[in-house]
């Protein structure tokens, strides 16, 4: 348990910081888990509507983690390296 008052700020901050993050990376999550399920769904059905679902899904995808990444809560390759193997899903 901190005992000066500087390690308690610093403690309350990195909690308020843990769920801002975990926040962002659940959001990541799910849309990539929602990307991943319209991916399924062509590989089912060759449909026109659904490659267009799954372009727009992934789009989504790159937008959540570009923000992550702007907020420092991912690191750049680790975004870089998440993009690429979903977008080699859709080749």
């Amino acid at each position: 348990m901190p005992q000066t008052t500087s390690h308690i700020k610093n403690s309350k901050l990195i909690l308020r910081n843990r769920n801002s993050n975990k926040k962002y990376k659940i959001a990541i999550k799910q849309s990539i888990k929602q990307y991943l399920l319209s991916v399924k769904s062509i590989i089912t059905t060759n449909n026109q509507d659904t490659l267009k679902l799954c372009q727009d899904n992934l789009s989504t995808v790159y937008k959540k983690i570009d923000k992550a990444v702007k907020k420092n809560i991912l690191h750049k390759n680790t975004a870089a390296r998440k993009k690429s193997r979903l977008a080699k899903l859709l080749k």
